[in-house]
């Protein structure tokens, strides 16, 4: 059955001089006001345990533009000031409710320059998008079209650290599910291979940051070689954005391409839980496990398995896939990251990622099918085995083994 989401469409543009630096004033008045009202909310809070709401701040704002330091704020247009405070809002929200950490100021060096405008602020006509305060519509390079019928209800405006502009088009679209199958798919993330498949498949790491990092490293040392605020330093920072804008792009696309794929050829995908912050403090794998975004892919495949109708299984990050034989059950004690092949006692050699890859698999369909999370006990066992491998035994009983 197709289901209603909301799905945003991001396209890049190209402005003239004078939307340029309208858009230019709202960005900074946008991080103005959010870095302002977090300071009054801030010292409110810490100096009188006292919380500001959402209309409190909206009511701050107004008379702000009333001021003559402030009355600037005036001048561009109010919407996107009112969506800053909610934004805002929101991440204090989180922060009580203990979901996220204390709101950080906005830095004119390393936030994202963006403004979020709704229904009331922009013109959607014959496919042309026009903003408020500006009299023509944005020249939009459609790379692919909207959802038939569909019109944006909230329209977000950036600009990169590589000088680039893009609009974001939130609309409502029709998915329909993908046909049904019964495979299914157990996915181990690596750095040599990025994943290796349960079918035994292993996809090759793009690296795509090593492969830019000869050109990388000429624009960093060119750029710390000029003079700190000049303009000829300015230049060769966008240059080396330019080269990250350019890594990131290839990383993202390929990405897409994977989660796409594994996402349309298999009814159940099971992955590990992996604590990516954890894992980039080792100093020698922090940057290849960067560039792998494991993280990335992990989220494209939740979206995706949710829209097309196919189901996503994470199981626990401390079940050991590596060390787990898939033949026998036993679990090694020890098992370096530099053996990448291993022989069981049962006499099974295992090729050490295809092994993950197949006991993720049979765990995630142990605990789909029991509906319980797959994670190895750590008390103390009666029957002498020690307790990993008898979770493993456990979760593994009565799956067909791949």
């Amino acid at each position: 059955m197709a289901r209603q989401v909301k799905r945003a469409f991001k396209y890049r543009f190209h402005p003239t001089d004078e939307q340029a630096a309208e858009l230019s004033r709202t960005f900074g008045c946008v991080r103005l006001v959010y870095n302002k009202v977090l300071e009054e909310r801030t010292q409110a809070w810490y100096g009188e345990q006292r919380r500001i709401s959402y209309v409190q701040s909206s009511a701050a704002l107004t008379e702000w533009k009333k001021t003559e330091e402030l009355a600037f704020l005036a001048e561009v247009s109010s919407v996107p000031l009112q969506q800053a405070l909610r934004h805002l809002q929101t991440a204090f929200g989180n922060f009580f409710a203990k979901r996220a950490k204390y709101p950080r100021y906005k830095s004119r060096k390393k936030s994202r320059a963006s403004a979020e405008y709704t229904r009331s602020a922009f013109k959607w006509r014959d496919g042309q998008l026009t903003l408020a305060k500006m009299g023509q519509p944005l020249d939009i390079r459609w790379s692919r079209p909207l959802p038939e019928g569909a019109e944006p209800t909230t329209v977000t405006v950036s600009r990169d650290a590589a000088g680039r502009w893009f609009v974001s088009l939130l609309c409502e679209d029709t998915i329909a599910p993908a046909p049904a199958t019964t495979n299914a798919v157990g996915v181990d993330a690596g750095v040599t291979s990025l994943v290796t498949l349960s079918t035994g498949e292993k996809i090759t790491n793009p690296r795509h940051e090593r492969g830019d990092r000869a050109r990388l490293v000429k624009a960093q040392r060119e750029l710390s070689r000029k003079a700190k605020g000049s303009a000829n330093r300015e230049k060769a920072r966008r240059k080396v954005a330019k080269v990250h804008a350019r890594i990131a792009d290839r990383r993202r696309d390929f990405l897409h391409k994977l989660s796409t794929r594994l996402v349309r050829e298999n009814q159940t995908v099971v992955i590990e839980d992996l604590t990516v912050r954890n894992l980039l403090k080792n100093g020698k794998l922090a940057r290849a496990i960067s560039d792998a975004a494991w993280t990335d892919l992990r989220m494209m495949l939740e979206y995706k398995c949710a829209w097309y109708g196919r189901e996503l299984v994470v199981i626990d990050r401390w079940f050991p896939s590596s060390k787990l034989c898939g033949n026998c059950g036993t679990v090694r004690e020890e098992l370096p990251l530099n053996v990448r092949e291993w022989t069981c006692d049962c006499g099974t050699v295992h090729d050490r990622d295809v092994n993950a890859a197949r006991n993720i698999l049979a765990a995630g369909l142990a605990a789909s099918a029991c509906g319980d999370g797959v994670r190895p006990q750590r008390e103390s066992s009666r029957t002498g085995q020690s307790s990993v491998k008898q979770e493993a035994q456990r979760v593994t009983a009565g799956i067909p083994r791949l």
